[in-house]
Protein backbone atom coordinates (compact mmCIF):
# COMPACT_ATOMS: atom_id res chain seq x y z
CA UNK A 1 0.00 0.00 0.00
CA UNK A 2 1.29 3.56 -0.94
CA UNK A 3 0.65 6.54 1.36
CA UNK A 4 -0.67 9.93 0.03
CA UNK A 5 2.90 11.36 0.83
CA UNK A 6 4.32 8.90 -1.50
CA UNK A 7 1.44 8.24 -4.24
CA UNK A 8 3.06 11.79 -6.62
CA UNK A 9 6.77 10.39 -6.74
CA UNK A 10 9.21 13.28 -5.85
CA UNK A 11 10.75 15.88 -7.99
CA UNK A 12 13.98 14.56 -9.44
CA UNK A 13 17.16 15.53 -7.31
CA UNK A 14 18.08 18.19 -9.96
CA UNK A 15 14.54 19.97 -10.45
CA UNK A 16 14.39 20.07 -6.24
CA UNK A 17 17.96 22.07 -5.45
CA UNK A 18 16.73 24.51 -8.80
CA UNK A 19 13.17 24.81 -7.24
CA UNK A 20 14.22 25.44 -2.97
CA UNK A 21 16.74 27.43 -4.15
CA UNK A 22 15.03 29.50 -5.67
CA UNK A 23 12.26 30.01 -3.07
CA UNK A 24 14.54 31.24 -0.55
CA UNK A 25 15.35 33.78 -2.42
CA UNK A 26 11.50 35.12 -2.23
CA UNK A 27 11.05 34.16 1.65
CA UNK A 28 12.67 33.81 4.65
CA UNK A 29 10.86 32.99 8.21
CA UNK A 30 10.53 34.20 10.97
CA UNK A 31 13.06 32.61 13.21
CA UNK A 32 15.87 33.94 11.13
CA UNK A 33 14.33 37.26 11.33
CA UNK A 34 13.90 37.19 14.60
CA UNK A 35 17.54 35.75 15.20
CA UNK A 36 19.39 39.01 12.36
CA UNK A 37 16.58 41.30 14.41
CA UNK A 38 18.37 40.09 18.06
CA UNK A 39 21.83 40.20 16.82
CA UNK A 40 21.13 44.03 15.59
CA UNK A 41 21.85 43.04 11.96
CA UNK A 42 20.24 45.44 10.02
CA UNK A 43 21.02 44.41 6.51
CA UNK A 44 17.30 44.41 5.87
CA UNK A 45 13.76 46.60 6.34
CA UNK A 46 11.38 44.99 7.71
CA UNK A 47 7.57 45.80 6.89
CA UNK A 48 4.50 45.41 8.40
CA UNK A 49 1.94 45.67 5.61
CA UNK A 50 -1.32 45.43 7.90
CA UNK A 51 -3.41 48.97 8.88
CA UNK A 52 -2.12 50.72 11.25
CA UNK A 53 -4.73 49.71 13.98
CA UNK A 54 -3.32 45.89 13.50
CA UNK A 55 0.19 47.10 14.38
CA UNK A 56 -0.91 49.36 17.17
CA UNK A 57 -2.13 46.01 18.52
CA UNK A 58 0.79 44.04 18.17
CA UNK A 59 3.89 43.84 15.90
CA UNK A 60 7.27 42.60 15.59
CA UNK A 61 9.63 44.83 17.18
CA UNK A 62 11.56 46.89 14.93
CA UNK A 63 9.30 46.78 12.30
CA UNK A 64 7.99 49.16 10.15
CA UNK A 65 3.87 49.93 9.79
CA UNK A 66 3.48 50.51 5.89
CA UNK A 67 0.28 49.55 4.74
CA UNK A 68 0.31 47.42 1.60
CA UNK A 69 -1.47 50.58 -0.56
CA UNK A 70 0.22 53.11 0.55
CA UNK A 71 3.70 51.44 -1.11
CA UNK A 72 4.62 53.97 -3.88
CA UNK A 73 7.25 55.00 -5.99
CA UNK A 74 7.75 57.96 -4.11
CA UNK A 75 7.67 56.63 -0.60
CA UNK A 76 10.43 53.91 -1.35
CA UNK A 77 12.87 56.68 -2.58
CA UNK A 78 13.48 57.22 1.50
CA UNK A 79 15.69 54.17 1.41
CA UNK A 80 18.97 53.81 -0.16
CA UNK A 81 18.86 51.90 -3.62
CA UNK A 82 19.51 48.57 -2.72
CA UNK A 83 17.92 47.97 0.19
CA UNK A 84 16.33 44.52 1.09
CA UNK A 85 12.63 44.59 2.27
CA UNK A 86 10.93 41.72 3.73
CA UNK A 87 7.01 42.14 4.43
CA UNK A 88 4.57 40.53 6.99
CA UNK A 89 1.17 40.67 7.48
CA UNK A 90 -1.42 38.61 10.10
CA UNK A 91 -0.18 34.89 9.04
CA UNK A 92 -0.57 32.30 6.49
CA UNK A 93 -4.60 33.18 5.78
CA UNK A 94 -3.82 36.62 4.98
CA UNK A 95 -2.15 37.54 1.24
CA UNK A 96 -1.22 41.36 2.40
CA UNK A 97 2.41 40.56 2.77
CA UNK A 98 2.30 39.30 -1.14
CA UNK A 99 0.53 41.92 -2.04
CA UNK A 100 2.93 44.04 -0.65
CA UNK A 101 6.21 42.46 -1.98
CA UNK A 102 4.49 42.61 -5.12
CA UNK A 103 4.12 46.03 -5.13
CA UNK A 104 7.62 46.15 -4.22
CA UNK A 105 8.71 44.13 -7.43
CA UNK A 106 6.56 45.63 -9.36
CA UNK A 107 9.06 48.79 -8.76
CA UNK A 108 11.72 47.02 -8.86
CA UNK A 109 13.13 46.78 -5.07
CA UNK A 110 14.40 43.67 -3.78
CA UNK A 111 12.35 41.92 -1.49
CA UNK A 112 11.10 38.63 0.63
CA UNK A 113 8.34 38.03 2.52
CA UNK A 114 8.50 36.15 6.24
CA UNK A 115 6.58 33.53 6.38
CA UNK A 116 4.03 32.48 9.01
CA UNK A 117 3.71 36.61 9.70
CA UNK A 118 2.22 37.45 13.27
CA UNK A 119 0.81 33.68 13.55
CA UNK A 120 4.11 32.51 12.96
CA UNK A 121 5.92 35.10 15.02
CA UNK A 122 3.80 33.87 18.11
CA UNK A 123 4.13 30.28 17.07
CA UNK A 124 8.27 30.11 17.30
CA UNK A 125 7.38 32.21 21.41
CA UNK A 126 8.54 35.58 20.03
CA UNK A 127 6.56 38.39 21.61
CA UNK A 128 5.08 41.32 20.08
CA UNK A 129 5.53 45.02 20.55
CA UNK A 130 2.32 47.39 21.12
CA UNK A 131 1.67 50.72 20.08
CA UNK A 132 2.99 53.54 17.92
CA UNK A 133 6.72 53.68 18.83
CA UNK A 134 8.39 56.69 16.92
CA UNK A 135 11.26 54.41 15.76
CA UNK A 136 9.13 51.89 14.40
CA UNK A 137 7.44 54.69 12.25
CA UNK A 138 10.75 56.08 10.85
CA UNK A 139 12.60 54.67 7.44
CA UNK A 140 15.83 53.35 8.71
CA UNK A 141 18.72 52.63 6.93
CA UNK A 142 19.73 49.19 5.86
CA UNK A 143 23.23 47.71 6.87
CA UNK A 144 26.01 48.79 3.82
Amino acid sequence: MTSNVALVPAAASAEALVHFSRKLGFETDCWDVHDALSRAVNDFVLLDVRSPTLYAQGHVPGAINLPHGKITARKMTEWPDGTLFVTYCAGPHCNGADKGALRLAQLGLPVKLMIGGVTGWLDEGFVLATGEAVGDLAPRQAAE
